[in-house]
């Protein structure tokens, strides 16, 4: 389901780096695998890979693309060079070296090729005051960025993002935000089926995405946890809580070998 809102938010594009007929793309943290598939769809020249520490990609796929199960938290064993495009989508709650986790994106990428990086913002954001500041989204979202920090893998940040790809070496850098609607309130029709299908996606992901967070890492007690979470989703059902959060999406050029 997210797959699909980050695909509206992009309006209807895989990817906002500039790709012109890439021959090997690398997708870091692939998941289902349905950014891979579509990739490897729109560019049926390119072999397309994609990674997982989890092996729960579909088996029919098209024919130039695959799944590996690896950490990318580790070494990489791909050759210098040898990516046209690496995409790193929703995985930063994952990383917590983002120099060395960088240096291999870096090595990876040919010169002259992309890399980009996708996240969801932990901050529940309102333009028109529609949102107190005892919000549950608005607090679940905090709670969540403040147990991120504690364990080393702080949530996402478009500046911090962007430094990212500058200090591993990457050139020409250039940086997007997109609101991602939390529920069904904007009134232009993109958006509004954007903020739908996050209210689909919210019936879990509340709970998914703070439980363990909330209990295990900042030692809440899981019945106000679960409190916590319950009223994040009820919350989002009301139209009249204009809420959103931050999709960022930054992407940077590896320099030729003449720029070096």
């Amino acid at each position: 389901m997210h797959h699909e809102i980050m695909l509206g938010l992009l309006k209807g594009e895989l990817h906002a780096a500039p790709l012109e007929d890439p021959q090997r793309i690398l997708d870091v943290g692939t998941g289902t695998g349905l950014w891979a598939i579509d990739a490897a769809d729109k560019y049926p020249m390119a072999e397309v890979i994609g990674t997982d520490l989890s092996p729960i990609q579909p088996t029919w796929v098209p024919p130039n693309c695959k799944f590996e199960v690896d950490d990318a938290a580790q070494p990489w064993t791909f050759r210098d060079n040898s990516f046209d495009f690496v995409h790193c989508r929703n995985i930063s709650q994952g990383i917590e070296n983002w120099p060395k986790f960088m240096s291999e994106v870096y090595r990876c990428t040919v010169p002259g090729g992309y890399a980009e990086l996708a996240e969801v913002g932990l901050e529940g954001k309102c333009d028109d005051g529609t949102m107190a500041d005892d919000h549950p989204i608005k607090v679940h979202l905090a709670l969540c960025g403040k147990a991120m920090e504690k364990i080393n893998r702080p949530g996402p940040k478009r500046d911090v993002m962007i430094s990212y790809l500058e200090n591993a070496g990457f050139v020409d850098v250039q940086a997007f935000t997109y609101k991602q609607p939390i529920g069904p309130w904007p009134k232009e029709k993109r958006l509004k089926q954007i903020g739908a299908m996050l209210l689909m996606n919210a019936r879990t992901a509340f709970h998914a995405y703070g439980m363990a967070a909330f209990t295990r890492i900042l030692e809440m007690d899981p019945v106000e946890a679960e409190k916590l979470c319950e009223a994040a989703y009820t919350s989002a059902l009301n139209k009249n809580n204009h809420v959103y959060n931050e999709f960022f999406v930054v992407y940077g050029r590896k320099p030729a070998a003449d720029e070096e």
